[in-house]
């Protein structure tokens, strides 16, 4: 139940990012890195701002500038400083604590923004021309399926199908021959599973992975829906190559991503008018 319910928000979460995302596949990727953090730090600020008690934050934020202020003021004075001291521990937990309710409202969309970031950023398309190697997983213990990957003109055979039963795996290594995002197709036992496949340059929206029923996988790859338990294929996967760039490209997307939502936040602060 709870891995349907993630599918649930993943299908939402992809109709609204085909429409709020789509300006990412036109733009350079440090400009539309930069316009998402900024946007996303704002509107966090904003869900903060309305989701928290402002006015506990702010008497507890008087209270820890009158504490400092009495250390400075008494600072020959132990017994003072020790109890100025013991206040600012209190109210610094009490912040924290009044962070929770936010932080927690934040916290679904916040993945699930995330989710839909990586689909553009965590890898680039398989260029023309390049290899690739698609890996089908199969259901351990059952007898290896002689899966078939269909033929297309977005690509070229290069080797395969190897069966790793090891591993329960069966490969393809591809050449990829046109640009665009394309449907995969493998069959076993008269059934037939898709996985879709990006080629070209630019941005493009990547999924490496049709995930198995694994809540985790299908949070981490909510493009495609993942198989289901009793399926003969349990996930495709696809060797994407990774986007080499400090603002956008992978694993750096990530940092720059909350760097800059900070920063952005930071700025609007005093314009919003919200008490962190």
């Amino acid at each position: 139940m709870f891995t349907q319910l993630i599918v649930w928000l993943n299908s939402a979460a992809d109709a609204m990012g085909a429409i709020a995302l789509a300006p990412i596949r036109w733009l350079p990727g440090w400009l539309s890195a930069t316009l998402v953090a900024v946007i996303a730090g704002i509107a966090m600020l904003w869900v903060f701002k309305h989701t928290s008690n402002q006015s506990a934050i702010l008497r507890t934020r008087n209270q820890i500038n009158a504490n400092l202020f009495a250390l400075s003021l008494f600072k020959d004075n132990i017994a003072v400083s020790l109890r100025a001291q013991g206040r600012l521990l209190r109210n610094a937990g009490r912040l924290l604590a009044l962070a929770v309710v936010p932080m927690l409202v934040m916290l679904i969309p916040m993945t699930l923004l995330l989710g839909q970031l990586a689909q553009w950023y965590e890898a680039r398309p398989v260029p023309v021309g390049d290899e690739t190697i698609i890996t089908a997983q199969w259901k351990p213990g059952s007898t290896p399926p002689d899966l078939q990957l269909a033929g297309s003109p977005a690509f070229d055979f290069r080797a395969g199908p190897v069966r790793l039963l090891d591993k329960h795996q069966t490969c393809w290594r591809i050449l990829a021959m046109q640009p665009g995002l394309h449907e995969l197709a493998v069959t076993a036992e008269g059934q037939s599973f898709t996985k879709e496949l990006a080629i070209g340059d630019g941005y493009l929206p990547v999924s490496p992975l049709r995930p198995t029923r694994q809540w985790s996988d299908v949070l981490l790859y909510p493009r495609e829906r993942p198989f289901a338990a009793d399926s003969v294929v349990q996930s495709i996967a696809i060797v994407y190559p990774e986007r080499d760039s400090w603002t956008a490209g992978t694993f750096w997307w990530l940092v720059y991503f909350f760097v800059v939502s900070l920063v952005a936040a930071f700025v609007a602060r005093p314009l919003l008018k919200v008490n962190i």
